[in-house]
């Protein structure tokens, strides 16, 4: 089962960045395999000029396909998400994320911005086929910082609301043991001697 962290920020070490890495490390930690894409594995030419046919595309619309679940990650300028992450988005195919698990993620200047995972990435994500979008995590600018070694330090009610996110995902994602039958355990284990 893999899943696949999708990075909407245009800088390695950003803030949004710091918080989906988090996010894969514990999904990692509880036996899931993931897989991280970000805008700098796609051309730039091919974002901008909207390249549905090249090939990042299609690279990473068989990435999406293969994925149980999706963790978008993205800063907030302007009380929007980031316009990279829409130009990824737009190379996808039009219900590229039915059937999958998707859980938000973003960072901004303020909590004054907390909406606009409501009001401007959702939308585009259910555009996009998604019904299960779980509840997003967002965090200020203040709660995600970088120490002079270049470690990203989170605060620690932001990971904990993160880390019950990611659990939820994988609640969703984990395929669930049928029902074992006690009862018909113990015949088959009587009869099989």
């Amino acid at each position: 089962m893999t899943i696949l962290t999708l990075a909407g920020s245009p800088s390695q070490r950003s803030r949004s960045s710091a918080l989906l890495r988090h996010a894969s490390r514990r999904l990692q930690g509880l036996g899931f395999k993931t897989h991280e894409l970000g805008l700098h594995d796609i051309p730039a030419e091919d974002l901008i000029e909207g390249r549905y046919a090249g090939a990042a595309a299609a690279s990473l619309r068989a990435r999406v396909h293969a994925a149980s679940a999706v963790l978008i990650a993205t800063p907030v300028y302007k009380a929007s998400f980031a316009g990279g992450l829409k130009a990824v988005l737009d190379l996808l195919d039009e219900k590229a994320l039915i059937g999958k698990v998707v859980l938000p993620i973003a960072t901004g200047g303020s909590p004054a911005h907390l909406l606009a995972l409501e009001y401007s990435l959702k939308p585009v994500l259910s555009a996009l086929g998604a019904r299960h979008i779980l509840a997003g995590v967002y965090a200020t600018d203040k709660e995600v910082t970088y120490d002079e070694d270049g470690q990203a330090r989170i605060d620690e009610l932001v990971r904990l609301r993160l880390d019950e996110g990611v659990d939820r995902l994988a609640e969703h994602v984990r395929p669930h043991a049928p029902a074992v039958d006690l009862g018909q355990l113990a015949l088959q284990a009587r009869f099989s001697v």
